[in-house]
């Protein structure tokens, strides 16, 4: 992403800093590469246990579970970028070549840009979920949110393209950036309104209207179901909602403030930098925060996490297990199994 400082030497991707950080900063160096490598550890463990969980007990036969894994894929690629962000930092220079710049600068876009654009597809598949079960339930298959979701990943990447193409190490600084050409000033304001409205807004503004959509139906239609599966479907709408929530508040202050710094140039001083790499550090906390959703919101998650870390034998009792979409069994019936985990039992 375009850096808070644009002249200055930027970590790649979403951080940046100026020279007035270094050394002297309200974070010190050492304290933000621990800061970075914490964040990289608990994004690639957690996220690494859900892709097993799912892949392993859900066998990738749920809508949900689909998209859930592609969300942590994504984060578990991007993660994997950290360290070297966190080197760059603490050398004060990028050592290791412009093919790895760009791979991890490029890694980066398309981690925000598959966040929010497979949370905007989760939440138009739970309006079709509560508001129109029958008629969407052709178009509610795994097969078909495979299909999206590659679509998404495809689609993010063409939206990082300009990473691609223009991020390298810029000459004199030694650092891993965006090397916009001139007229910079105008490729960089672009490129954040083009980021903010089409990685942000955009998908933000589709998914405000799922839900306002969801509530105004199902209140106008007062929808009779059973009352299993109108709580299974209000769980799994309700993690949804919390997931797109954490993401809003985890990347909302970054692009305001890089916005605002479109309109206000903001000092280049060791508080204003210090400030700038908490709203950084933030956003890249998202892709921690929801593997601890899912535990938290889940039971289904819950049990498989525990028995994955050994924290409770057994899978636990039918009753422990919530149900969102229904599931064909052997004899070709319908049966509600969870949209968020399908736990295997031995």
């Amino acid at each position: 992403m375009e850096p808070l400082f644009p002249a200055s030497p930027a970590a790649g991707g979403n951080a940046s800093w100026s020279r007035a950080a270094e050394g002297n900063g309200t974070l010190g160096g050492p304290g933000v590469v621990a800061l970075y490598l914490l964040v990289c550890a608990l994004g690639l463990g957690g996220n690494a246990l859900v892709i097993y969980v799912v892949l392993r007990h859900a066998k990738m036969k749920t809508v949900t579970n689909i998209y859930i894994l592609n969300l942590a894929v994504a984060d578990v690629l991007f993660m994997l970028g950290l360290p070297f962000l966190a080197t760059q930092y603490a050398m004060s220079y990028w050592p290791f070549g412009a093919v790895l710049c760009r791979l991890v600068t490029t890694l980066d876009g398309v981690n925000q840009f598959t966040s929010i654009f497979c949370l905007t597809v989760m939440s138009v598949d739970r309006y079709l979920a509560v508001v129109h079960p029958i008629r969407s339930a052709r178009w509610r298959r795994p097969r078909v949110a495979k299909l999206t979701s590659s679509a998404v990943w495809a689609f993010s990447l063409l939206m990082s393209l300009p990473l691609v193409v223009f991020a390298d190490v810029q000459e004199g600084w030694g650092t891993c950036n965006v090397s916009w050409p001139e007229p910079v000033g105008l490729w960089g304001a672009v490129f954040i309104v083009y980021t903010a409205v089409l990685g942000f807004l955009g998908p933000l503004l589709v998914i405000c209207l799922c839900y306002l959509l969801l509530v105004v139906k199902v209140k106008a239609s007062r929808v009779r179901v059973g009352a299993p599966r109108r709580r299974s479907e209000r769980k799994a709408t309700r993690m949804v909602l919390v997931l797109v929530l954490v993401f809003v508040g985890c990347w909302l202050p970054f692009f305001t403030v890089n916005i605002v710094n479109l309109a206000i140039v903001l000092p280049e001083e060791p508080l204003a930098t210090g400030a700038y790499f908490l709203v950084v550090v933030l956003s890249y906390a998202n892709s921690c925060a929801n593997p601890v959703l899912y535990g938290f919101l889940s039971d289904n998650f819950r049990q498989s996490f525990r028995k994955v870390l050994c924290l409770r034998q057994g899978l636990g009792t039918a009753e422990d297990v919530d149900t969102t979409e229904p599931r064909p069994d052997k004899s070709g019936r319908l049966q509600e199994s969870d949209g968020l985990m399908q736990t295997s039992r031995l």
